[in-house]
């Protein structure tokens, strides 16, 4: 029977790669709808965000039928409840992808960043899209030293925003205030998305190692 839990926890991680590798697609394409003006791109990212909900039932649902049926403890409870709370943050970024497509979708024709911080919001995708690639792997292998790893590097994300909040506020913002709630919306779309990915790293050296990482962090 414990084979058999155990075999059922690990399709759970499995299921939780699935979706973090829907979720990269949908920032990968957000965001090409975003400085592309695509429509049809931004349509298909608002309207593929249903898959991801429906992943996130399915694998809630398997949760629970574990916890109610196997009544795990220690450990396998460790694992079990922070699965349920990763396919949570998953959602989550599935859903602030979504927030980008409809920046994109509301400004077509026009692009909705201006050129000369096109650089800026163009480094934040890739920072948060590379990002959630690196934490499906992490998932994937419950490696830890790349999950620590993961939680430094997102000080490039916060130093990204910290950019694009000097370009809105310079004396040289020619975009009004219109251009300046989007772009501050932009960029704190993709430092949640990053977040969450730091939160699921940290996750998976919980469920390995039964340290927070955080916890240790500030001691």
């Amino acid at each position: 029977m414990r084979d058999v839990f155990h075999e059922q926890l690990d399709a759970v991680f499995g299921d939780l790669a699935t979706i973090c590798g829907q979720v990269e697609t949908a920032v990968v394409q957000a965001t090409k709808a975003l400085l592309e003006a695509d429509v049809e791109v931004a349509e298909r990212v608002i309207s593929g965000d249903e898959v991801i909900d429906r992943a996130r039932v399915e694998v809630e649902e398997k949760c629970f039928e574990l916890l109610s049926l196997q009544q795990p403890v220690a450990t396998d409870l460790r694992v079990v409840v922070a699965a349920l709370r990763m396919v949570t943050e998953l959602e989550r970024m599935g859903d602030l992808s979504v927030h980008v497509a409809k920046i994109a979708r509301m400004r077509v024709p026009g692009i909705a960043v201006p050129e000369e911080i096109r650089p800026t919001v163009s480094r934040m995708a890739e920072v948060a899209g590379d990002m959630v690639h690196r934490v499906r792997q992490i998932i994937v292998d419950r490696d830890v030293s790349a999950a620590i790893e993961l939680g430094r590097d997102d000080e490039i994300m916060d130093q990204l925003r910290r950019a694009s909040f000097a370009q809105l506020l310079g004396d040289d913002w020619a975009h009004g205030v219109e251009a300046a709630v989007d772009i501050a919306l932009l960029g704190r779309y993709y430092e949640r998305i990053a977040d969450h990915a730091v939160s699921i790293a940290n996750r998976v050296v919980f469920v390995v190692t039964g340290q927070d990482p955080r916890a240790a962090a500030e001691a």
